[in-house]
């Protein structure tokens, strides 16, 4: 919007919020439209006229996914499915692709570069974005379309309410004196702060636009561990809780105990992230303090 595009928003609103869309609501070159993204006919109605898509929509909750096997596959590798048909149907050519760093299982290498082997998948959340960046690069050679794959860490910043980060931070508000943490709290994961991540997705739309597809790492050169994370909320928090631990290298099964991704391809377009991993801490955490009622908002669903 502030490019002076103008801009769809097609949402379930499942998890996400239209609190965070009250400041551009009332702009008349934004549309926000309540539909889910496997309903073909609305997503093609909704798509009319657009030029290029982002298709963020997916079940993030990686560790529940052997609970139901059947909700990764619709609405990770099915919607994307969906994307695309609703694109040819329509004439649209280009998509931006939220995958994970998740499709790569458990690899040999770390940092993990783009052209890493992959491993046997994991989890079910990995392979079916695995699967959805696998339609999109047929689609690409197919039809002709314009795919630009990006494999994000995780997301921390504004509007964050989906994650360790979150889970920590409402147990402990709840119960100050015990914490629970899966796994054994060494496992280190790269994060990524969301005003870096978008900046990196707005460079890359800006310098693909030729057919074909392009797979891009969206993290820090830095990890960090989950203890740290503990630590990093209970000093925020200002308590010092009992931790136990679950156990294990993984907090579930398919949880990397290691997610450290190599973004020399993305940083050779002239992308460096602004906000450290701590310093991205810092932000979500003062966020939440200011936003406490996004923890009553997801305890109801």
């Amino acid at each position: 919007m502030a490019d002076g595009l103008e801009v769809v928003v097609y949402d379930n609103f499942s998890t996400g919020q239209h609190r965070f869309l009250e400041a551009i609501e009332g702009s008349p070159r934004v549309h926000v439209l309540t539909g889910d993204v496997l309903d073909a006919h609305a997503l093609r109605e909704a798509m009319e006229g657009c030029d290029t898509v982002f298709h963020l929509a997916a079940n993030a909750d990686v560790r529940h996914g052997l609970e139901d096997p059947s909700r990764d596959l619709k609405q990770n590798t099915l919607a994307t499915f969906t994307v695309l048909e609703a694109m040819r149907a329509t004439g649209v050519r280009r998509i931006l692709f939220a995958s994970s760093g998740s499709v790569y299982g458990e690899p040999d290498i770390a940092p993990t570069p783009e052209d890493c082997p992959f491993p046997v998948q994991t989890s079910l959340y990995g392979a079916s974005k695995l699967a959805g960046e696998a339609l999109i690069q047929a689609y690409c050679e197919g039809y002709g379309f314009t795919g630009v794959i990006l494999r994000f860490v995780s997301i921390l910043g504004e509007r964050y309410t989906h994650g360790h980060l979150f889970d920590f931070s409402r147990a402990l508000r709840a119960n100050p004196d015990a914490l629970t943490v899966l796994g054994d709290g060494r496992q280190r994961k790269s994060y990524l702060y969301v005003g870096d991540c978008i900046d990196a997705v707005v460079l890359l739309d800006a310098v693909h636009t030729a057919p074909g597809v392009s797979a891009y790492n969206l993290g820090t050169d830095e990890v960090s561990d989950v203890d740290a994370s503990v630590r990093a909320v209970c000093r925020h928090l200002g308590v010092r809780p009992r931790i136990e631990y679950t156990g294990g290298q993984r907090g579930w099964i398919g949880d990397s105990p290691l997610i450290h991704l190599d973004c020399s391809r993305l940083r050779a377009r002239g992308w460096r992230p602004r906000l450290t991993i701590a310093e991205a801490v810092d932000r979500t955490l003062g966020w939440l303090d200011a936003n406490e009622w996004v923890f009553e908002a997801r305890a109801v669903r």
